[in-house]
């Protein structure tokens, strides 16, 4: 009879082929092949508490491969995370089940992150890492390290060969993250074959130029070699750590080693024949010997242990420390923000003179840093640019963790998974920044931000053709429509200081959705009749017409609404009264009730002009038949602003025209 560590490796070996076989979907390659380093790392060398599986000192685990998600699953069921049943593991893939194919944060009990696009895992554990190093300069007093933990991650080629992997493995070098350790399964098998037809670097060597201990475990069965990898890992702590286990990808099954193992049921036979290589003990589908269930109860009762020893010393810490207590739960309770801004004296502050939006926002972050003491960020090396830097607020980095201002370097998306996997730590309130055109390389990572639920802060500057010189690579057209054909994503572009200011109260005080504030280059002046709780519902009427239904409506955003507003005072002249509708954020707009929407803008005034510097897809939604667009049908071109706006058509003159032609 096997020993019982074998039996419980197996078990995961087991239930995930069954599962997937039992779906007639899947990919088994992964669980079969990287069984042993998990129930490793799981069982000996992680720090956490399947009864308590958000304890903020736990050790996080990110599965980068996501398309091993059976691997998980198994796991959580074997160490009893969230009480997931065998019905569960049996309902793999099925509609409502706890085992969606990919892992979903908030969805199963024990999930760190949505995985799902190869690679992000590994850049969300750098940011859980960069979470971790800096809470720890925060909070850690001599003989209390109360914030002290690891981030795993698991990937294999697939994971390695993404650029996203590159960009957050040489910060997370640049940074000295020697709490990060990654598990690279290295079976040198992807979908279309041997990863020999495309993937021959030397990745341990790359791994070391990024700055990291590179460590090897030739056999990834061995458990001890496994073991003794972990724990050198651990005690390096100046580098973070990549470890590649060599494995067999669908390891003990008649595809061992193949292509076919990858992402496809094993069938019913080679399960029989891989469960008969493995020595089980039944054939029965879902078998798993009470004995190893009882050994994998044991091992969650002790890892709880860990957590009773850090809540005594926590206990202790607050005693002696309690201004760090009531730091520690104003960090950890995102609910604090709102009560936070609205005891701000200055923090709807609005000066006079006209200003860029991506000034007002830089004045934004200024002011609420220090009510804000967890607000953390940066930019793609474009803070002086995108006025993002927290004034005297310090660099993070190897030499000074504490640091508020965040350096990505010239990593747009991994920046992005960075800033989700600082936001899934917890604690911290992240933001991230770049040029509004750069949001195409930022995008995948948005869309996992909203998928999880992640209150991320994209800032987004220089929104438009307004960008002048630097041509039409730098000119955002129909970046605006892809954030707003995106299922919660709060996308602003506001129009003045007051909006400004309401787009970032929307973004600080979001629970479970992130937010884009497209932000100018140029000055726009202050509006006249600007209203918060509008901006605050995303659309409001900024300018109204004398009649009690107006001839009219422009809807305008950002720069383009001073435009409506001068327009409005033409066609006034000339006897057509219109509203002027600003629209900062058509997502939150849409977020409003029937009866607001329908009082800013009524059904039975037809007669409609949109107006923004971009691409008027997704308009037709407010603007229907009987209407006309102001903005963008081309790309843009490298000249003054002016030239632009005028060459383009997007002016005042051109709105007055647009509106009399419905006429």
């Amino acid at each position: 009879m096997a020993n019982i560590d074998t039996l419980s490796v197996n078990a995961i070996r087991v239930l995930s082929a069954d599962a997937i076989q039992k779906a007639n979907s899947g990919h088994p390659g992964l669980p079969l092949g990287a069984a042993a380093m998990a129930y490793e790392l799981w069982a000996r060398h992680m720090k956490h508490n399947p009864a308590d599986p958000s304890w903020e000192n736990r050790d996080r685990f990110i599965l980068s491969g996501g398309h091993g998600s059976m691997l998980l699953y198994s796991l959580f069921h074997l160490f009893g995370y969230g009480n997931l049943s065998l019905d569960e593991l049996k309902s793999f893939r099925q509609f409502g089940s706890l085992t969606p194919g990919h892992p979903e944060y908030r969805h199963t009990v024990g999930v760190e992150a949505t995985t799902g696009p190869l690679g992000a895992g590994m850049a969300m554990a750098v940011g859980m890492a960069m979470a971790e190093a800096h809470l720890a300069s925060v909070f850690n007093k001599e003989g209390y390290p109360v914030v002290d933990h690891y981030t795993f991650a698991l990937g294999g080629d697939g994971c390695m060969m993404e650029g996203i992997s590159s960009e957050a493995f040489s910060l997370a070098g640049t940074l000295g993250l020697s709490k990060l350790i990654v598990l690279y399964d290295s079976n040198c098998i992807s979908i279309e074959g041997s990863t020999d037809i495309a993937f021959r670097e030397n990745v341990q060597k790359r791994m070391e130029a990024f700055g990291f201990q590179t460590l090897e475990v030739m056999d990834g069965n061995d458990l001890e070699e496994i073991g003794k990898a972990i724990e050198e890992a651990k005690a390096d702590k100046t580098r973070p750590s990549f470890i590649t286990v060599h494995t067999q990808i669908g390891y003990g099954s008649p595809k061992q080693g193949t292509a076919s193992a990858h992402g496809e049921p094993l069938g019913e036979e080679n399960i029989r024949i891989m469960k008969e290589n493995l020595g089980w003990p039944s054939q029965e589908p879902f078998y798993v010997p009470e004995e190893v269930y009882d050994h994998y109860k044991a091992l969650s009762e002790n890892l709880a242990k860990d957590e009773e020893a850090w809540k005594a010393l926590f206990a202790e810490y607050c005693e002696k420390y309690p201004e760090m207590k009531t730091a520690w739960e104003h960090y950890h309770n995102r609910a604090i923000v709102k009560e936070a801004l609205d005891n701000m004296e200055n923090f709807w502050e609005i000066p006079e003179k006209a200003d860029a939006t991506r000034n007002l926002s830089g004045a934004v972050l200024n002011r609420v840093k220090d009510v804000l003491p967890n607000l953390i960020g940066g930019s793609a090396d474009l803070a002086p640019s995108n006025k993002t830097n927290l004034k005297d607020a310090g660099d993070f980095s190897k030499e000074n963790y504490l640091g508020r201002n965040l350096h990505f370097g010239i990593r747009e998306i991994a920046m992005a998974a960075i800033g989700n996997g600082m936001t899934l730590h917890g604690g911290l309130i992240p933001y991230v920044a770049t040029f509004f055109v750069f949001s195409d390389y930022v995008k995948p990572m948005a869309r996992l931000s909203s998928l999880m639920g992640l209150p991320l802060t994209y800032v987004l500057t220089h929104d438009s053709i307004g960008v002048g010189e630097d041509g039409p690579t730098h000119e955002p057209i129909e970046q605006a429509a892809m954030f707003r054909a995106m299922p919660n994503f709060h996308l602003w572009r506001p129009a003045d200081a007051l909006e400004t200011n309401a787009a970032w109260y929307s973004a600080l005080t979001s629970e479970r959705t992130p937010s884009g504030l497209a932000l100018t280059r140029q000055n726009l002046p202050q509006l006249e009749h600007a209203s918060k709780e509008g901006a605050l519902k995303g659309g409001y009427i900024l300018e109204d017409s004398d009649k009690e239904t107006p001839d009219a409506i422009i809807i305008a955003t950002g720069s383009e609404v001073q435009l409506a507003v001068e327009a409005k005072k033409l066609l006034k002249e000339d006897g057509i009264d219109v509203r002027v509708v600003s629209m900062p954020c058509m997502d939150v707009f849409e977020e409003q009730d029937s009866a607001y929407k329908a009082a800013v803008l009524p059904k039975n005034v037809t007669k409609r002009v949109g107006v923004e510097a971009l691409s008027g897809f997704g308009w037709g939604n407010y603007l229907g038949l009987d209407s006309n667009f102001v903005g963008m049908k081309s790309f843009g071109a490298s000249a003054p602003m002016a030239t632009l706006f005028k060459h383009f058509g997007i002016t005042t003159e051109n709105v007055v025209k647009a509106v009399k032609d419905l006429f």
